[in-house]
């Protein structure tokens, strides 16, 4: 099951507000929040903050229980949510982060890359004048599935002022949950060890990570953009303390050699979670 939020650093808030009066404990969890949008088996909100280093947003989706959605790259089947920002004002960009995903197996061996029961999307917003609230109106599209799956639509709007003075709780967590940037053959208990790209007439690539003792990892693949659909990297074996995998070099654009110049690779083991760009020309 996927869980989004780290348990250990919201526990001493939640021990302290529980030991004291309501009206005693700092009113941060939800620094602003939109009304929730009703969708196909599920509810979908945005979440807000703003300090000294300016605002930022947050999308929750909230889905029932055994359904899920999906990652920006869905895997073999399945849709990735869109995010329309075009109404909203005094808006430079929004940036979506993605936390990391699970791996949903149907009962035809589809494997996908999912979100179940609640996610948060973290947004980076940069606003057009720092001086103005920004006046966030967002449209998102994204699929909704149980055993079969159906479209969902939410739409919602938000403002937030230069400056709301409390910070999110749930947004501060939302954030520790996207793999963090890493470098191949970066040490550290979770790390992209190494790879080898095998050539021939099924060309794939070895890949060797490491992650901390007991930590089951998951580990995804993506092309250098989205025309690419290449294969979730399949486990070989682990000895020493590092697990190896075998990507297979399918799924290319049509004209395009099988071998990408660049692969994405995110790895992810219990809350943590890192990503690795890799030049493979």
């Amino acid at each position: 099951m996927f869980l989004p939020f780290s348990h250990q650093r919201a526990g001493a808030g939640l021990v302290a507000c529980a030991a004291a009066a309501l009206a005693l404990c700092p009113l941060n969890a939800l620094a602003l929040e939109s009304t929730w949008s009703e969708a196909s088996h599920s509810q979908v909100r945005l979440l807000a903050d703003s300090a000294d280093s300016g605002p930022r947003a947050g999308i929750e989706i909230r889905l029932e229980k055994g359904w899920h959605t999906y990652w920006r790259y869905p895997g073999d089947a399945g849709v990735p949510p869109a995010f329309d920002w075009s109404g909203s004002e005094n808006l430079a960009s929004a940036s979506v982060q993605w936390p990391a995903p699970e791996v949903f197996k149907d009962e035809s061996g589809m494997k996908s890359i999912v979100y179940h029961d609640r996610v948060v999307f973290p947004v980076a917003i940069k606003p057009a004048d720092p001086a103005l609230p920004v006046k966030l109106k967002l449209k998102t599209d994204f699929a909704v599935c149980e055993k079969l799956c159906v479209p969902a639509r939410a739409e919602m709007n938000l403002d937030i002022p230069p400056e709301t003075g409390d910070l999110s709780e749930i947004l501060e967590q939302a954030s520790s949950t996207v793999p963090r940037k890493a470098m191949l053959g970066e040490s550290g208990a979770l790390s992209i060890a190494s790879i080898r790209i095998e050539h021939g007439e099924k060309p794939r690539a070895i890949i060797a990570v490491t992650t901390p003792e007991d930590a089951a990892p998951r580990l995804f693949a993506e092309g250098p953009n989205e025309h690419w659909a290449l294969p979730l990297p399949e486990k070989i074996d682990a000895a020493d303390g590092k697990t190896r995998f075998s990507l297979a070099f399918a799924g290319a654009p049509p004209g395009t050699k099988p071998i990408p110049h660049k692969l994405f690779l995110t790895l992810a083991a219990g809350d943590d979670a890192i990503e690795v760009e890799i030049p493979l020309e």
